[in-house]
């Protein structure tokens, strides 16, 4: 029963909607792709990119902490 509360955010966001939630013009959000900062997209079309809901609430978290990189773990 938990597992199905959990995924209750698994929709997608478009791009105009993830701007609302991180205030950077579309040119940053893209370079902030390049660059790292922030989640590749998933193409749904030719033309039409959009996000998971929950990478984006995560973005907004690490965020709020501070974060400007995710923390990656490696194993060696």
């Amino acid at each position: 029963m938990q597992a199905e509360t959990q995924n209750t955010q698994s929709g997608f966001y478009r791009l105009p909607t993830v701007l609302t939630k991180i205030p950077v013009s579309r040119s940053a959000w893209w370079a902030g792709i390049q660059s790292g900062i922030y989640p590749p997209g998933v193409r749904i079309g030719p033309r039409t990119t959009a996000w998971l809901q929950s990478d984006i609430d995560e973005l907004c978290t690490r965020l709020k902490e501070g974060q400007l990189y995710p923390i990656e773990s490696k194993e060696e």
